[in-house]
This record gives structure tokens, C-alpha cells and sequence, in this order.
């Protein structure tokens, strides 16, 4: 289940975003779509970074058994509403479409996985679930240029 903290205009297929979810983790996710002030303050301060990025995860700090337990969420992903619109235009897909690519790469980093530090493991699992929900190739071909 995805608590939607929507703090913009953009409009959002929950129903499209929560089959990703489920189809990843049973936990609830809680999905912030903002703007760019607010997730520049927020990369500052947790990553150290004092510039604007498309997304943010929060894993929840507390121990898988604990999460199992008490049915805690998974974490939290925060997706700037500016690179969801730019990235949407410059790939010439849906708005929709480039939301569920961001949500995607987030949720994956909420399970742990983390691209800046593995063998291609998130990219090769990217490309799978990008396949599986027939969406754009565009989030394979940036992510292989870095």
C-alpha cells in the first residue's frame, strides 16, 4: 500500500504505482511528490549534496524482524515533480510513465539494493521490472551512462 503525500499539481495513477509496489513488497511505502527546494534540502542534508535530484528513499531504520513484527513501512520515496515533468518531455513518454520509473528505481533502493555500489544488480533488476510493467527503456539508458 502507498500513503501518497502529494504537495504538488501532478496528477497520479496510484492504482499504476501500487501494482509496482506489490509486486516488490508487501509493506506500505510512503510516496512524497515535491518540489524542487524541498528535495534540494533534503539531499543536502542526508547525502551531503546541496543540488536537486529526481529521487529519494528512505529505507526504515529498524531491523527486517522488527518490520515483520509490528507491520512497519518499508520507507519512505520522495520524487522531485520537476524531473518527473522534464524527463517526461525529454524522452517524449508520459508524465505517468516517468513516475513510474523514478518510483521504481526508488523502491528498489528502499530493499536495499544500491547502484553506486553493486555489480549491476539494480540496473539488470530495473530493466526486468521496467519490462514487466511495459514501460519506456528511457531509465535503462541513463542509468547506463553514469
Amino acid at each position: 500500500m502507498i500513503d501518497l503525500d502529494n504537495q504538488t499539481s501532478l496528477a497520479v495513477d496510484l492504482e499504476a504505482l501500487e501494482k509496482i509496489a506489490a509486486s516488490l513488497s508487501d509493506k506500505e511505502v510512503e510516496l512524497i511528490i515535491t518540489d524542487d527546494e524541498t528535495i534540494q534540502e533534503l539531499n543536502a542534508e542526508h547525502r551531503g549534496k546541496n543540488n536537486t535530484t529526481d529521487v529519494l528513499s528512505f529505507p526504515m531504520e529498524a531491523p527486517f524482524t522488527e518490520q515483520s513484527i509490528f507491520g512497519m513501512p518499508l520507507g519512505s520515496i520522495i520524487i522531485a515533480e520537476s524531473f518527473v515533468k522534464d524527463k517526461a518531455a525529454v524522452f517524449g513518454h508520459s508524465i505517468q510513465d516517468e513516475l513510474s520509473l523514478l518510483f521504481i528505481h526508488g523502491m528498489l533502493h528502499l530493499l536495499g539494493f544500491d547502484h553506486e555500489n553493486d555489480d549491476g544488480e539494480m540496473r539488470a533488476r530495473e530493466k526486468e521490472l521496467i519490462e514487466q510493467f511495459d514501460l519506456p527503456k528511457s531509465l535503462i539508458v541513463r542509468t547506463e551512462e553514469y
